[in-house]
């Protein structure tokens, strides 16, 4: 029977297969796509998604005043969108993707940067769901609203500021999920006007290494990657990677390792990279 008491940082299709009909679970699609692949989440959603769920838009649920690619809203813009998605401040939210994990882990780390606990990723996201026999809808959502209350955790997340100084401090360790290429500065960044390298003394983990195709792999394998990379205790984490999408990945898989202790740096090299004034390694 699957535990109706806890969040879980990662649910399988099984799972929201049988908490379905719980009044206190709520499904969103948190598909988000590259603008160079002329793909719209919203309008795939529209076209098959997890009965009963609603749109979670990153680009959307963001800082209309910024420059950068979906940088976090403040909490009272947060709550207001989300509430409006149908989550009340005691829901369990499942967060997936069109892809398997996805882009889901940004949703997953934007909820627990608001003091939200009670979210999940659903593992294989929405291929693991049709696999396992469940049925999609069509059309737009129409969600209830709830009321929702956000409290912003400054523990969650890292500016430019505190990454700039954590060069001299070295208190924590910047994790890379971009690909060798890019952070090596081998390979041209997606996003036109981006220098190439890396934040100095920062170390390269892809994504894509903690994941088995579309799901997160076990904790066992996860734990030794991590700690292969460098991301081995003594040193608190943090993320970073393009524009602050894919380093949730990463820290979606360290928690399941049962370690708490990362923040994500939400401008990451759609902000760093784009400066003049920071240093940069290749």
């Amino acid at each position: 029977m699957p535990d109706h008491t806890s969040a879980s940082p990662l649910v399988s299709a099984e799972w929201l297969r049988d908490a379905f009909e719980r009044p206190d679970v709520v499904v969103l699609d948190a598909s988000w796509h590259m603008p160079a692949t002329r793909r719209d989440g919203a309008t795939e959603f529209e076209l098959g998604h997890i009965p009963g769920a609603a749109f979670f838009s990153i680009d959307g649920i963001a800082d209309p005043d910024s420059t950068l690619p979906h940088m976090v809203p403040t909490a009272e813009a947060f709550a207001a969108a989300v509430g409006a998605l149908g989550v009340g401040a005691g829901d369990h939210v499942v967060c997936y993707a069109t892809e398997g994990i996805g882009t889901a882990p940004r949703a997953w780390w934007m909820f627990r940067l608001f003091g939200h606990e009670r979210v999940s990723v659903l593992d294989g996201g929405l291929p693991a769901w049709t696999a396992g026999g469940g049925t999609l809808d069509k059309g737009p959502a129409r969600p209830r609203p709830r009321a929702f209350q956000a409290t912003f955790n400054p523990a969650r997340i890292r500016d430019l500021a505190a990454v700039r100084a954590n060069l001299e401090a070295a208190t924590e360790l910047v994790v890379d999920a971009r690909s060798a290429g890019r952070f090596a500065g081998t390979e041209t960044e997606p996003r036109p006007g981006l220098r190439g390298g890396h934040i100095p003394e920062s170390v390269n983990l892809p994504y894509q290494t903690l994941l088995d195709g579309p799901r997160m792999l076990a904790p066992e394998v996860l734990r030794a990657r991590l700690e292969a990379a460098g991301v081995a205790g003594d040193r608190p984490p943090v993320f970073t990677c393009g524009s602050g999408v894919s380093a949730c990945t990463l820290a979606l898989g360290l928690t399941l390792t049962g370690r708490d202790d990362w923040a994500v740096y939400d401008g990451s090299w759609s902000e760093w990279g784009g400066r003049e004034d920071v240093p940069v390694t290749s």
